[in-house]
């Protein structure tokens, strides 16, 4: 029989059987929805949190005390909490001495403060950062409205700040911020500039600081109570190894690290958190397709009983047909083509259904909507692998049954 007459027959025969063909169905839906939706989900999140964690700028990274992402148990963090701060002075001679870079900027941070204007304040979520000219270079910012700092304001200890712009919609909704004052602990500082905005990153505002000159930070809070971030930018892409390389030895001298031992402070770019990110996301991934395979496991059990009980059923219907002359290889083929139109119609609603799921949760947690082209094409792959595997038995049974035997069935 032609391939098309015994799809027409398949099709006629689950329209026939709605029920069956519906629990069928809602097995495979439920394993590839549950697939579908966790990878979405972690695709779209791993999307949000590459975005945010790409906020240095090119051929630029960053030394620090603490690692930028920390895993691990209760204890992990004492070895680097036993650490020396960096210090500014440490800074200062890094740029005296390193000899492959093209900018370098000290950066001193403190958090959870309030900035107030006139009658209004901000929530206590602010933080402050006391930096250098070439922050805007090794940040990837830029300065929308007013200026940025200079060298004059350094030399000066000049009471100035940039601020970002949630700063501006909570203190200056109706107002141009620039030459107003702003208070942070007591201390005024003139507003000179407004950071372009930056949106949300890693589920954290961009743009809820304002930023000092480093000197005029260090007056105010102090300037050996705290650790610096040094962000470097490299001369090009084809330095960038060199720049890292002659950084980390300039530093271990500079900080008396002891040849042999790990270094006294964390180096991380944009490509260095990302990796790190997908390394960990990649064992959710891991476990996801193995739950995932189990369920549609469970589904493709299912459909093999149900084609059992549908070849029961048509016992009577397989023996007429093979006594008209139906082949072994029709009747098989039918049986076969019945599994896998399950398990494709299945895969295909559970598909959408998880992509759509799978985005709206992640929206909710404020990632990019994303669709997992390469799980989708896996996921209906493994359907048919299920739909065939499954199918034969079923098929292979209906299509053995002797004719007569088949015509005496009641």
């Amino acid at each position: 029989m032609p391939i098309s007459e015994l799809l027409s027959i398949a099709l006629s025969t689950l329209r026939a059987n709605k029920l069956r063909a519906a629990l069928t169905l809602s097995g495979i839906i439920i394993g590839v929805f549950s697939i579908i939706t966790i990878m979405t989900l972690l695709n779209a999140l791993q999307a949000g949190i590459e975005g945010g964690l790409s906020e240095l700028g090119s051929n630029t990274f960053q030394v620090q005390k603490f690692p930028a992402i920390q895993m691990g148990g209760p204890g992990s963090n004492r070895k680097y909490r036993n650490r020396e701060d960096i210090t500014y002075d440490q800074g200062l001679r890094l740029m005296e001495k390193a000899t492959v870079y093209k900018y370098i900027s000290i950066e001193d941070y403190v958090y959870n403060k309030t900035f107030k204007f006139r009658d209004q304040n901000t929530n206590p979520n602010n933080y402050v950062g006391g930096v250098m000219p070439s922050y805007l270079e090794c940040n990837n910012r830029a300065v929308q409205f007013g200026r940025f700092i200079t060298e004059t304001d350094i030399e000066n200890n000049s009471k100035v700040a940039v601020i970002g712009m949630d700063v501006v919609d909570r203190l200056f909704p109706k107002v141009n911020p620039i030459g107003q004052y702003i208070t942070i602990d007591n201390n005024e500082f003139k507003v000179i500039g407004v950071f372009e905005k930056k949106g949300e990153g890693f589920g954290q505002s961009n743009d809820n600081f304002a930023l000092l000159p480093i000197t005029t930070m260090q007056q105010i809070y102090g300037k050996n109570n705290r650790s610096m971030n040094i962000a470097i930018q490299a001369p090009s892409k084809e330095t960038y190894n060199e720049s890292v390389e002659n950084v980390v030895s300039v530093l271990r001298s500079i900080r008396k690290d002891k040849p042999g031992e790990p270094d006294s402070f964390e180096i991380y770019s944009n490509e260095s958190l990302i990796g790190q990110v997908n390394s960990f996301t990649k064992y959710f991934k891991y476990g996801a397709g193995f739950i995932s395979f189990i369920a549609l496991l469970a589904a493709g059990i299912g459909i093999m009983n149900i084609m059992l009980v549908s070849v029961t059923e048509r016992t009577k219907e397989i023996g007429i047909r093979k006594a008209i002359g139906a082949k072994n290889g029709s009747i098989l083929t039918q049986f076969l083509i019945e599994a896998i139109i399950l398990c494709q119609l299945g895969g295909i609603i559970g598909i959408i259904l998880g992509i759509l799921t799978g985005n709206l949760v992640g929206l909710y947690l404020s990632s990019p909507v994303v669709i997992p082209y390469d799980w989708a094409i896996i996921g209906m792959v493994v359907c048919s692998v299920v739909g065939i595997v499954f199918g034969v038995y079923p098929a292979y049974k209906a299509a053995k049954l002797d004719p007569i035997d088949a015509l005496r069935y009641e």
